[in-house]
This record gives structure tokens, C-alpha cells and sequence, in this order.
């Protein structure tokens, strides 16, 4: 009888179908401990509850349709600690802020040639956060919160001291700081959408050699802020509708040696704000419906605009000195007043585009009240034949007659 039971046992052991690695049932925790590496781990769609996963080798994480793993409040949601690691299809949401940490939904720490790609973040209070990451790819993932305040919130996507990033074709809304580098060297922020966030839509410090492409940043609160920075390069992006006594579509502070191109600044309280910034090429941009198209301060040194448009902006260029060290050349300004007789599409005489009106503004604010009068107006003409009080090395020699192509 014993015998006979000991072979009927057997013979069920053996009619148990074996679990193939990246597909074993139980929490997500357990299909990744039982997975090997490179393996895939697939998650059929339901909601996941659980505490902190963590992935500690290399494999794919990839969430069916529905896969959503949501969170209790008090913990991250998911960490990468190794190397080559993908992550994509998943929804994540349920992360509460606290003052304590950085909490995120999925954290990237100490981890090379990550892929987050295809998931949505809602209700979290960082979305990604990198610390000491290389080679991370973060494209096509759709970020989302509420907040009411600064304080209440954390940042969408967040690097820290990390490398050769690519960040690619997100579309974030309504976080602290939309994308924030600090310490990031290396990286291409390009196609993301960056809208209503309480402060930066993009914002980076200390991060040098990095290019920003085809973005678009509209409607967040103070604009977008670049910092301390070397070899930066933004091209082809959209600056939009940053409105506010402290707001600017783009301000750059303490940077040396990039360039800003073919950009659009629309709608913004300061289009662009050039402080203690050196050796920059400008060129190709379009100011357009501005409070200021440009604030250019003394402590920029050495820079030079080119190529740009300049149209129906409050004022084009203003400055809190009379002696400045860059130069204009070749630009639109839809107030220009001179002419082109020899028809060659550059104007016969130069353009001053820092008014002795936005002179005045920028020393007493206050008589920003008085734009659009007469007075203003014959200041404004008195001063452009016997300047006084406005830069006179600051001036456009040649200007466009019509904008560039």
C-alpha cells in the first residue's frame, strides 16, 4: 500500500506543468526573484500591491495592458539596482510626498543602461529619479499630478550626479519642475512636453555638455532656468506663456559657452533673461508678443545675437547698463524705422533697440504705467537722435528688413 502511494505521488509531480523563468505566478516580487537574468518578466494586467520591488539583475520588466502597480502612500514603488534593466507598459501611481526623501515611483540608483519607456505615472510624488545612473534611456512615458503648492510636490523626471542620458518624447504635467539635472553631464533632453508645472518646466544646474532639442515648455509658473553650466546647446524648442512678475521663458545664469537656436519665445512675461553668461551664440530665434524679448545684463560678456525676430514685443531688448560687451547683427525688429535703399535687405542704418522708456522701467518699475503715451513716445524719439541715457555701443548695424527664413 505505501508503494503504491510513493508511485501515485510521483505521477503527480511529474504532471505539474514546469514554470518557465519570467512567467511564474505569485506577487511581481517573487516572478523577479525566480527569473534569471536577461530573462523577461511578463505582468498580466490587475493591480499590484506590494512593498518596494526591487530588481537586482539584469532583465525586462514589461506590464500588459492594465498592468498597474500602485502603492500605499509611504514607500517607493520600484527601484533598479543593476545594470540593463527595461521597464515599460505598467501604470504606477500612489506615492505620497514627504519631507524626509526624494520618495519616487521607480528609482534608478547606481545603475547602468536602464530603459523606462512606455508607462504612466499619475498621483506620485517623483515620478523617476536617477542617482549615479549611465546610459539610462527615458522616452515615451506620460507623467501627470495635481499639485497645489511647491512644497506639496517633487519633480517628473529628476537626475542626479549621472551621464549620458537620454530623455526622450515624455509628456509631463503639473509637477514641482517638469525635468530637473543637477550634476548631469552628457545628456539629450529632446521632444518632451513639459506644461503647468508650480515652478521650472525644465530646470538644471551643474550639468554640463548637454542638449536640449525640439521640447516644448508652456505654461509652467517661472519658466524654464538653466544654471552654472558649460557647453549647453538648445535648439528647435518652444517657450511659452511663462507669465508672472518672476517668470521667465528662459533664464540663463553663470553659463559659458553654448548656443541657443532656431528657439521660440512666445507670450512670455521675459522672454530671456542673459545674466553673467558668456560666449554664447544666439541665433535664429523669434521673440514674438513678449513683455521683454530680451534682458541682457552687464555681466554678460561677450555674446552675440544673430539672425533673430524680433515682433510686437512690449520691449525688444532692455539692460541695467550702458556698457555692454555683446553684440547685435543681422536681426528683424518689426520697430525698426530705417530704410534700404541699396535693396540689399539690410537696413542703411543702424537699429538701438534699448529705448530710453525701458531704460526708465528697469531702474522704477512703476512707470510701466505710462507705456503707450505721448510722452513715452517723444523720450523715446529724442533719445534715439542724441542718446543719454541708453547704451550706445549697443546697437545693430546692419538689421533685416524682413525676417529670416
Amino acid at each position: 500500500m505505501v508503494l503504491i502511494l510513493v508511485i501515485w505521488g510521483l505521477l503527480q509531480a511529474a504532471s505539474v506543468p514546469e514554470r518557465m523563468p519570467g512567467h511564474s505566478a505569485g506577487t511581481i516580487s517573487e516572478r523577479i526573484a525566480a527569473a534569471a537574468p536577461h530573462d523577461t518578466v511578463h505582468v498580466e494586467a490587475g493591480v499590484y500591491t506590494e512593498p518596494t520591488i526591487v530588481i537586482d539583475r539584469p532583465l525586462t520588466l514589461l506590464g500588459a495592458p492594465g498592468a498597474h502597480i500602485q502603492g500605499t502612500g509611504g514607500h517607493e514603488l520600484l527601484v533598479l539596482a543593476a545594470d540593463s534593466i527595461s521597464v515599460s507598459g505598467f501604470t504606477f501611481s500612489g506615492v505620497d510626498r514627504t519631507f524626509m526623501e526624494d520618495r519616487a515611483a521607480i528609482r534608478v540608483q547606481d545603475a547602468r543602461g536602464c530603459r523606462i519607456a512606455n508607462n504612466t505615472f499619475r498621483g506620485v510624488f517623483f515620478g523617476i529619479y536617477m542617482a549615479r545612473a549611465t546610459d539610462c534611456h527615458i522616452e515615451s512615458n506620460t507623467l501627470r499630478s495635481q499639485i497645489t503648492s511647491e512644497t506639496t510636490g517633487g519633480n517628473a523626471v529628476h537626475a542626479w550626479y549621472s551621464t549620458h542620458l537620454t530623455i526622450a518624447n515624455n509628456r509631463i504635467d503639473g509637477f514641482r519642475d517638469g525635468i530637473y539635472l543637477e550634476f548631469t553631464d552628457d545628456s539629450r533632453v529632446e521632444g518632451n512636453t513639459s506644461v503647468n508645472n508650480l515652478r521650472y518646466g525644465l530646470h538644471f544646474m551643474f550639468a554640463d555638455r548637454n542638449a536640449y532639442t525640439d521640447n516644448v515648455f508652456s505654461d509652467n509658473r517661472a519658466g524654464v532656468a538653466v544654471m552654472y553650466a558649460d557647453g549647453i546647446s538648445m535648439q528647435r524648442n518652444v517657450f511659452r506663456r511663462a507669465w508672472g512678475a518672476s517668470a521667465y521663458g528662459l533664464l540663463l545664469k553663470e553659463i559659458r559657452r553654448g548656443e541657443v537656436l532656431n528657439n521660440t519665445f512666445d507670450g512670455n512675461s521675459v522672454a530671456l533673461l542673459v545674466e553673467s553668461t558668456d560666449h554664447m551664440t544666439f541665433h535664429g530665434n523669434t521673440f514674438a508678443e513678449n513683455g521683454w524679448g530680451i534682458k541682457l545684463m552687464a555681466s554678460a560678456i561677450g555674446n552675440v545675437f544673430s539672425d533673430n525676430t524680433f515682433r510686437g514685443n512690449t520691449f525688444d531688448v532692455s539692460t541695467n547698463s550702458r556698457t555692454l560687451d555683446s553684440r547685435f547683427e543681422g536681426n528683424f525688429w518689426d520697430t525698426y524705422k530705417g530704410y534700404d535703399l541699396d535693396r540689399d535687405g539690410r537696413g542703411d542704418v543702424a537699429h538701438r533697440p534699448v529705448t530710453l522708456f525701458s531704460v526708465l522701467v528697469e531702474r522704477h518699475e512703476p512707470v510701466i504705467y505710462l507705456h503707450r503715451s505721448l510722452l513715452v513716445d517723444v523720450l523715446n524719439v529724442a533719445e534715439r537722435l542724441l542718446p543719454v541715457l541708453t547704451p550706445v555701443e549697443l546697437v545693430d548695424p546692419q538689421p533685416r528688413m524682413r525676417p529670416p527664413l
